[in-house]
């Protein structure tokens, strides 16, 4: 099915159950992993999961949604979930767009501050929700990484040769890794520039979205992400942060975390020949910005 064929379909959909949409402007959004979504009119945005588990996934992420949106300061999508059939999802778009590390290489002083602080903050009122209340909302584990051993036997044959040094180093480290300190919480685990809605012009954050991969993580895990921003940005998020909560947390350990990540993202997609590029890639960025911090 092409694009546009795609798009007519959902639009048939969406205009079949809200009528007064019927002259508005359709497009096709990025595709996420589990479900496509629809713009319309640049305000409002339609998510159709793929298959079952991704159904199981938004009804997820409306429930959580429901109370992490009254405890949060930054903006967050209110889903309405519409059973259909199809089940999707509608919610007003959160004006912005994606962040990535050249952008935030432009930002001045102060706007990188601000982000970090919005960042910091974000994560210490979601780590402070309450665990039960998130369990009976449906939040659970997140997603498990590949076993080390796992990761030195699928990643390592496909980094470029000068990288292959790191990979080892790194993969050893992680797995001397006592349990976090700080122990597991409620988290996002997905702070990467390409779920926020950053507004360019004011230089501001104005909110996050994508809550599916949202659930219960080693509390220094949740600061992996910011890195495929900046490692800049992820220290000033730990520092607030440390700052918010009155905890300490183990920079060392969010870089090596970081490292694993990356290589387990990679080894989980080493034979995959459209995405094994952009993962390797993904690694040898993380080593470059880490040389330049030395």
């Amino acid at each position: 099915m092409t694009t546009e064929d795609e798009l007519e379909k959902y639009r048939g959909i969406i205009v079949g159950r809200f009528a007064q949409l019927a002259g508005s402007r359709f497009s096709m959004m990025a595709q996420g992993w589990h479900s496509k979504a629809v713009e319309v009119d640049g305000r409002l945005v339609f998510k159709f999961p793929v298959n079952a588990v991704a159904e199981e996934a938004l009804r997820r992420e409306a429930a959580l949604l429901a109370v992490i949106r009254p405890a949060v300061t930054i903006c967050v999508p209110q889903l309405t979930l519409h059973e259909g059939p199809p089940l999707f999802s509608r919610h007003e778009k959160i004006e912005g767009e994606h962040l990535v590390g050249a952008q935030y290489e432009t930002l001045p002083q102060d706007a990188r501050q601000d982000l970090a602080e919005r960042l910091a903050l974000f994560y210490a009122e979601l780590h402070a929700l309450n665990a039960g209340v998130m369990k009976a909302a449906g939040a659970r584990p997140v997603e498990p990484w590949l076993e080390p051993q796992a990761v030195l036997e699928r990643a390592l044959p496909v980094l470029p040769p000068d990288l292959g040094a790191y990979g080892e180093e790194t993969v050893r480290a992680w797995r001397n890794l006592p349990p976090d300190p700080h122990g597991e919480t409620y988290g996002f685990f997905d702070g990467h520039g390409w779920n926020m809605a950053f507004d360019h012009r004011k230089r501001r954050l104005n909110g996050i979205y994508d809550f599916a991969d949202s659930g219960f993580g080693p509390l220094h895990q949740e600061f992996v992400y910011s890195n495929f921003i900046s490692p800049d940005l992820t220290a000033r998020i730990v520092s607030r942060y440390e700052t918010i909560t009155g905890r300490t947390l183990d920079r060392r350990r969010i870089d090596i975390l970081t490292g694993a990540h990356r290589l387990s993202e990679l080894a989980a997609l080493a034979d995959d020949p459209a995405h094994a590029p952009a993962m390797v890639r993904h690694v040898a960025d993380w080593v470059a910005a880490r040389k330049a911090l030395d």
